[in-house]
């Protein structure tokens, strides 16, 4: 009985396993031996794609400002752009040369007298004192690599092959599929690279996210009941999305669709299809909520005129930029902000943050990151446990991209904290969960 009780359980519980694993060794600086089963083979991996850009023009050059935040320092160079920031560790530093003109002829500047680079944020800007002048333009030649992810697959005869992703400076895609393919595993080519390394194989283990089994009463039902009783009773349901530049996200390229909080109504709207579900969003880039509760009255931004005094009936928070509470000061300002929304009658969920570069999270790796090293995660679950708040659990979701062959680095835009559409999905998918 106790085994059938198992097997039950199995079956009800969606198979996000991979149904094969793939054993990647590397073999050389550009080889890697894979193996499924009884079948090997050795597959060459092309070197990062490497572009030469030669004269390009800049119509000005901003003073370089080292004590600018690290990609503000300078203009950056425009093929390591990415979004409104850059992308680190892609250029080849000695390969920059300043030029008056376009002919190669012309004056050439003169690195720490005329203008300083950051070469690892890819930015330049001109010094003052230099020959440079304020708005003169210069054409500047220079190297870089670009990121790609190839994926190991299994053809639909069987045999283990290899195929090349299309490169791009930040968000590089994994290659679509040919037909019967079966992605095994990704090989992330993380730019400017000497050879592969361990860091560079992404074997698949698990094809989505592990879904808990939905549980009744639903979160919802127990944290949420005024929402949920207006959803269920096709009533007007005021959602308000309350964030920072991640809620506010006019960075995507189809914000009113893309954005997670769109995402999540959009998908509300299709279970509860009788419900007038109006959202709206309250988002300030840069900020966190403190910065919010701060602002003087008539202010654009005032926490009481911009959030409270809209009376949503739900409010789903999304603040990366609150990472750096502590847990005491945590609990004080977010107890402070859970008994301004009881007073106004609104409920309450908190999204836990994406993932961001990972030298900002003392991350060395994008692989075996399960679990969330942040502080500030673990103190939001604490608090969300201990005041009955609703937990939207994101944070679990980016940790296990990795088993999915994904290091999650790819998926934002601006290569530190911005996430694009499927980024966003993370987001949506953690919030339905409390409705199932």
């Amino acid at each position: 009985m106790r085994m059938l009780s198992l097997l039950v359980a199995l079956l009800l519980v969606p198979a996000v396993y991979a149904a094969e694993t793939v054993s990647l060794e590397l073999k050389g600086d550009w080889t890697v031996q894979a193996k499924l089963g009884k079948a090997t083979i050795d597959l060459t991996v092309a070197q990062p794609d490497v572009v030469a850009v030669k004269a390009e023009k800049y119509d000005r050059l901003p003073v370089f400002d080292p004590k600018g935040a690290p990609w503000k320092k300078g203009l950056p160079l425009k093929g390591v752009k990415a979004q409104e920031c850059s992308t680190t560790g892609v250029l080849q530093p000695d390969s920059v040369v300043v030029r008056e003109t376009a002919s190669p002829d012309s004056t050439v500047y003169e690195l720490g007298k005329d203008y300083q680079l950051d070469s690892f944020w890819g930015s330049i800007g001109r010094l003052d004192g230099g020959r440079i002048g304020e708005k003169q333009p210069v054409f500047i030649d220079y190297i870089y690599a670009q990121k790609r992810l190839d994926s190991v697959v299994k053809t639909k005869d069987g045999k283990l092959a290899l195929r090349k992703g299309t490169s791009h400076v930040a968000n590089p895609a994994v290659p679509e599929l040919q037909d019967g393919d079966i992605r095994l595993a990704n090989i992330f080519l993380n730019g400017r690279i000497e050879k592969l390394t361990d860091e560079s194989l992404f074997p698949i283990t698990e094809t989505a996210y592990p879904e808990a089994k939905p549980v009744k009463p639903s979160v919802a039902e127990k944290l949420l009941p005024k929402t949920m009783k207006k959803l269920n009773a096709g009533e007007k349901v005021r959602i308000l999305a309350w964030g920072d530049s991640v809620t506010d996200a006019g960075y995507l390229p189809n914000p009113k669709t893309e954005r997670w909080q769109e995402q999540f109504v959009a998908r509300l709207r299709e279970k509860y299809p009788k419900a007038k579900i109006e959202l709206i969003t309250e988002a300030w880039g840069g900020r966190n909520s403190d910065t919010y509760r701060n602002e003087p009255s008539g202010s654009p931004k005032n926490y009481k005129e911009k959030v409270l005094a809209l009376k949503p009936d739900l409010i789903a928070m999304e603040f990366v930029n609150d990472s750096g509470m502590k847990d005491a000061y945590l609990d004080k300002r977010y107890g402070e902000i859970l008994a301004d929304f009881k007073e106004i009658g609104a409920e309450w969920i908190i999204l836990t943050p994406h993932y961001v570069r990972p030298d900002w999270m003392k991350l060395e790796t994008q692989k075996n990151i399960d679990d969330d090293p942040r502080p500030y995660t673990k103190s939001v679950r604490e608090f969300c446990a201990k005041n009955n708040v609703a937990l939207a659990d994101a944070a679990k979701r980016y940790g296990r991209l990795w088993r999915q062959g994904i290091p999650y680095s790819t998926l934002m835009l601006n290569d530190i904290n911005h996430p694009n559409k499927a980024g966003m999905k993370l987001f949506a998918d953690a919030l339905m969960v409390l409705f199932d």
